[in-house]
């Protein structure tokens, strides 16, 4: 017979725990490539928490194998116990974790295939920033339990919620900013302002949302860089979208031209232009003179897109092609500056 209670036991204890959470995690690997066959998402499951299980399960076994063996009877036994159960609460809390990050990646496939456009990037930004929330609040209540498991924190604890009132004002003058981007950042998720994917210009700089965070929002300049913004910026400061009901977009070309411009041949080579443009998605397309001061005039051609990308490829080309052909066929519509000389001031110098 094994006597547990010494140190031969448990070391054979340990083992039987290390055979015992290796066998979890196959028994868990074997269930999801059944299961599988049928939903497919239960082995994406698997794969997500496999460490995370595996550890649980590894703490969790060699807690008992130490608690009812020879450890046990050690003066040094009820620290290494409080050891076991805070790695337990930080890896249960890791499980949750992963458990919560894979439903919120399915919602976020599962809107990606149901909704378009600006309702896809609404339902996206909240349920990110839903995530991120979450994630943060399990972080908080794990550290926050294993914290407590102290008993002169719990003494603590009771002595600070005796003096919340001043507490509470100390933080929130300290941290003023910072709680004030948090309650921003889920603003923003939840009014709707922006969204992951919208088109914007913010500082002058013209870009996609390209994160949102809980205390910050990057913006994916067109030239690569990352324009990293406060929350709190958006909820305050006025901010210029080109996709808030629509992707869809109105471009102009402006186009300083001499008086001589045959406007009726220009609007006809405009209109060829943009029909020739897979960029151009045939709803709108026009070209008037809109202003005529000192020697040009100036001419607006207006285009729609079915985004911003098209718009912007749509606008270049047709700059472009017009330029182009106004150098070939019309130079007397270029812009030009006339001089008019006094004939008899000339003779007389």
């Amino acid at each position: 017979m094994m006597d547990w209670t010494s140190w031969p036991g448990t070391a054979v204890a340990i083992v039987i725990a290390l055979v015992a959470a290796f066998a979890a995690a196959v028994l868990m690997r074997l269930i999801s490539a059944i299961v599988s066959r049928k939903v497919p998402w239960v082995k994406d499951l698997e794969r997500r928490v496999r460490r995370a299980w595996v550890s649980v399960c590894l703490v969790v076994g060699l807690w008992i194998a130490c608690a009812i063996t020879e450890p046990a009877d050690q003066q040094w036994w009820p620290a290494t116990a409080r050891l076991f159960l805070i790695l337990t609460i930080l890896f249960g809390a890791w499980l949750i974790a992963a458990l919560v990050s894979f439903g919120f990646e399915r919602l976020l496939l599962r809107n990606d295939v149901t909704l378009a456009g600006a309702d896809m990037r609404r339902r996206r930004t909240q349920i990110i920033v839903i995530h991120r929330l979450v994630l943060v609040l399990i972080g908080v209540a794990a550290v926050g339990t294993a914290l407590f498991t102290f008993p002169e924190l719990r003494v603590v604890g009771t002595s600070l919620l005796a003096s919340a009132g001043i507490v509470s004002i100390i933080a929130g003058l300290a941290a003023q900013s910072i709680f004030g981007n948090l309650i921003a950042g889920i603003q923003i998720a939840f009014t709707d302002a922006i969204r992951v994917g919208d088109v914007v210009v913010v500082e002058g700089e013209w870009g996609r949302i390209g994160e949102i965070n809980l205390s910050y929002v990057v913006v994916y300049i067109w030239d690569e860089r990352r324009l990293v913004v406060p929350c709190s910026y958006f909820t305050t400061t006025p901010i210029e979208t080109w996709t808030r009901h629509s992707d869809k977009i109105l471009g102009t070309v402006y186009m300083d031209l001499d008086w001589r411009v045959p406007m009726d041949a220009v609007r006809e080579k405009f209109l060829e232009i943009v029909e020739a443009s897979p960029a151009w998605d045939r709803r709108s397309a026009g070209a008037v003179v809109t202003d005529s001061v000192g020697g040009h005039v100036t001419v607006r051609f207006v285009m729609s897109s079915k985004d911003s990308a098209d718009q912007w490829d749509l606008r270049c080309e047709v700059r472009e092609k017009l330029m182009t052909w106004l150098q070939q066929e019309h130079p007397e519509a270029l812009p030009r500056t006339r001089v008019l000389v006094d004939e008899g001031a000339a003779r007389a110098d």
